[in-house]
C-alpha cells in the first residue's frame, strides 16, 4: 500500500557512500565522485531511494573530511564542483535524492575564517571561534578546563599569537565555531548550506548537530577517571542552552526558502524522549529526524576508548522499542539504522561473523530492520555482509585519527607490554571505525575491484568471496535479501514503515519476536532467531492458532521452527481480524 501522502524522505530507503572507500573512476586510489555515478543503476536495483554521501568537500583530511577547509570546493581527489552537478543531474534523473554531510560545529584550522581569527584578537573574525585565556598553576601555563576532547588528550589547543587557547572537541585541527557570534552563523548558512541547496541537492545529515552550544561558563568536568589529566565533558556541551534557537533560525532564515529539505540530526549522548522529541517535533520546526545512538552505543564502555563487550539480546531489542515509541503519540518520525562510518560492521556486532553463519546472519538483520517503521540507512557494504577487519590485520593498518591516537596512547602508557599492546589491537579490531571504512568490495580482481591502483586502505582479505558481483550471481545472497526486503518493505508500506510495534519476548535472550500492527490491529508477525539453538515454533502463544501467511524467510519456511541465526515474517491474515468482530 502506497504512502504517497508523506514527504519523500520518511518513506525513502538510504544509502550512505563514504567517498573514499567507495569507487574509485581514475586509479589513485581513492574512491571519488565520478566512481560513485558509475554505480547508481546498482543502487537504484538494490532498491535505493537517496544517497547520504559523507563529506566530499575540501579538506586536509586529517579526520577524512570532517575537518572542512573549503564548503564551496570538493577535496580534488574526489572530484570537482562539476562532478557534483553531474552526480546530482544523474539522481534525480533516476527519481533519487542526495543530502550531504553538513559539518558546522567546527571547520579545519585550514579554513580561511580559522586562518584571520587565530591571527590577532581584534582581526573582523576574532571571535568566530571560541578562544579562551590561559588558566596557570605554580606559574605553569594551563588550559581554561579539564575537558577532554573527543579524540583524546586536552580540548584545548594553545595559539601564541593571541596568547590564548581555541576549544576543539575533536582534533587539534577542527577548532569549535563560535555559534554565539551572529555573523559567523549567517556565513555558516550562505556557504554551507545554500550554496549546495541553489546546486539542487535534497538534504543533509548534520553531524555532532547538538554539540554547538556550550555551557558559557566553561566548568571544570568531574572526574570519571581518576589517573587521566583531561575528563570527558559531555555534559558541558551536549544539548546545550543555544540549540534549539539556532536550529530554528537555521530552518526560517536559510533552510525553508528551498522547500522540503530534509535534515537528519546525528544525536549523541542523547537518551532522554522528551530531548530527542524537542528536535524532532514537526511543531518545532527544526530537523526532520535524528539518529538514536541506543543500539550502537551498546556494549560501550564508558571510560575505556575502544574497549566493547557483546550486548545481551534483551538490551538490543530494548534500543528498538525506545526508538519506534517515538512514533507513537507525536508528531515526530524515527530511524532505523545499524551501520554508518562510525560504527563497527552489524554482523559482527550483532550477530556472528562465523562463516558458517554469515549469511543468514546478515538477512536475519535485514529483516529486522526491513520491518521496522522510520526511515531507513543502509552503510556500504552492509547489502553484501562486509564484517570487520580480519584478526591477523596489525596495527599499521588503521587509518583513522581517532584508531592511530589511541593506539599511540597505550603505546605510551605501556611500553613493551605485550599482553596491554595486544590488548590494544584487539580493541582496535572490535571497535575501530576502520571497520567500516576498508574498501568497498565490488568483484574478485585485485583490490576488490576498488581501484585499479594503489589502495589508500586495504580491502579485506575476504573479498574474492564476498564481493558485489559474487552477490549477484548467487541468488541466495544477502544482496538479492535485501533486494526483496526493501520491495516488501514498499508494497506493505502502511505496515513496515509506518505501522506501529509490539514487542513479544522482551526477556527472551534467544528470540527477538514483534508484530507491526495499523490501527492497533497486528497485520505482520516478525519471528528472528539470534542464537544457534534451534527454536520449536517460537509463534507467541496468542498467535498460534492465528493464520499466518510466510511473506520471507532466511530457512526453508517448511514449518514455524527456526534453525540457528533464521528467521521468518508472517502477515496477519483478515480472517484473524474479522474473527475478533
Amino acid at each position: 500500500m502506497s504512502s504517497s501522502n508523506l514527504p519523500w524522505w520518511k518513506t525513502a530507503t538510504f544509502y550512505q557512500v563514504y567517498p573514499a572507500s567507495y569507487k574509485d573512476s581514475n586509479g589513485d586510489g581513492y574512491g571519488d565522485i565520478p566512481g560513485m555515478v558509475t554505480t547508481l543503476d546498482y543502487l537504484k536495483e538494490l532498491g535505493v531511494d537517496a544517497v547520504w554521501l559523507s563529506p566530499m568537500f575540501d579538506s586536509p583530511q586529517v579526520d577524512m573530511g570532517y575537518d572542512i577547509s573549503d564548503y564551496t570546493t570538493v577535496y580534488p581527489k574526489f572530484g570537482t564542483v562539476a562532478d557534483m552537478d553531474k552526480l546530482i543531474e544523474e539522481m534525480h534523473s533516476r527519481n533519487m535524492k542526495l543530502i550531504l554531510d553538513l559539518v558546522i560545529n567546527h571547520t579545519s584550522d585550514q579554513h580561511i575564517w580559522f586562518k584571520e581569527s587565530r591571527s590577532s584578537r581584534n582581526n573582523e573574525k576574532a571571535s568566530w571561534y571560541i578562544w579562551r585565556k590561559p588558566t596557570y598553576v605554580n606559574g605553569e601555563r594551563r588550559p581554561p578546563n579539564n575537558w577532554r576532547s573527543i579524540f583524546g588528550g586536552s580540548a584545548w589547543e594553545y595559539e601564541p599569537a593571541r596568547e590564548e587557547y581555541y576549544l576543539h572537541l575533536f582534533c587539534p585541527e577542527q577548532p569549535d565555531l563560535n555559534w554565539e557570534n551572529p555573523v559567523a552563523r549567517q556565513a555558516i548558512y550562505k556557504d554551507a548550506i545554500e550554496f549546495w541547496l541553489e546546486r539542487g541537492v535534497d538534504g543533509f545529515r548534520v553531524d555532532a548537530v547538538n554539540m554547538y552550544s556550550k555551557d558559557p561558563k566553561y566548568p571544570d568536568a568531574v572526574i570519571q577517571d581518576a589517573g587521566a589529566e583531561f575528563q570527558r565533558a559531555e555534559k558541558h556541551y551536549v544539548n546545550g542552552p543555544g540549540m534549539h534557537r539556532w536550529l530554528k533560525e537555521m530552518r526560517k532564515e536559510s533552510i525553508n526558502k528551498y522547500g522540503e529539505v530534509m535534515l537528519v540530526g546525528e544525536l549523541p549522548h542523547t537518551d532522554s524522549r522528551e530531548v530527542i522529541l524537542r528536535y524532532i517535533s514537526a511543531a518545532e520546526q527544526e530537523l526532520s529526524i535524528v539518529f538514536d545512538f541506543a543500539a550502537v552505543d551498546l556494549g560501550k564502555r564508558a571510560t575505556a576508548k575502544h574497549q566493547w563487550f557483546k550486548p545481551s539480546l534483551p538490551d538490543f531489542k530494548q534500543t528498538f522499542v525506545k526508538a519506534q515509541d517515538l512514533l507513537v503519540d507525536t508528531d515526530a518520525w524515527t530511524t532505523v539504522f545499524l551501520e554508518n562510518h562510525d560504527q563497527q560492521r552489524s554482523i559482527n556486532r550483532f550477530t556472528t561473523d562465523d562463516p558458517r553463519y554469515r549469511v543468514k546472519a546478515g538477512k536475519i538483520l535485514a529483516m529486522l530492520l526491513a520491518t521496522l517503521s522510520g526511515t531507513l540507512f543502509l552503510y556500504q557494504g552492509q547489502e553484501i555482509g562486509m564484517v570487520n577487519v580480519p584478526e591477523t590485520w596489525g596495527p599499521e593498518e588503521y587509518k583513522d585519527i581517532k584508531s592511530i591516537n589511541y593506539w599511540n596512547e597505550m603505546n605510551r602508557k605501556y611500553p613493551n607490554d605485550e599482553k596491554m599492546l595486544g590488548k590494544a589491537l584487539r580493541a582496535l579490531r572490535n571497535g575501530g571505525r576502520d571497520n567500516a571504512r576498508i574498501a568497498m568490495q565490488w568483484n574478485a580482481s585485485k583490490h576488490a575491484g576498488f581501484t585499479s591502483g594503489t589502495p589508500w586502505m586495504r580491502a579485506h582479505d575476504n573479498y574474492p568471496e564476498v564481493n558485489v558481483e559474487a552477490a549477484q550471481r548467487d541468488p541466495d545472497s544477502i544482496y538479492h535479501f535485501w533486494q526483496n526486503v526493501l520491495k516488501l518493505r514498499k508494497e506493505h508500506s502502511d505496515v513496515f514503515i509506518e505501522g506501529g510495534y509490539e514487542m513479544y519476548d522482551l526477556d527472551n535472550p534467544d528470540t527477538f519476536t514483534f508484530t507491526k500492527t495499523v490501527n492497533g490491529e497486528p497485520r505482520a508477525l516478525v519471528v528472528l532467531n539470534f542464537s544457534y539453538k534451534e527454536q520449536k515454533d517460537p509463534v507467541p502463544q496468542s498467535l498460534k492458532n492465528t493464520k499466518l501467511d510466510l511473506l520471507i524467510t532466511n530457512g526453508e519456511g517448511r514449518s514455524r521452527s527456526l534453525g540457528a541465526w533464521e528467521g521468518a515474517v508472517y502477515t496477519i491474515s483478515s480472517e484473524h481480524l474479522r474473527s475478533k468482530e
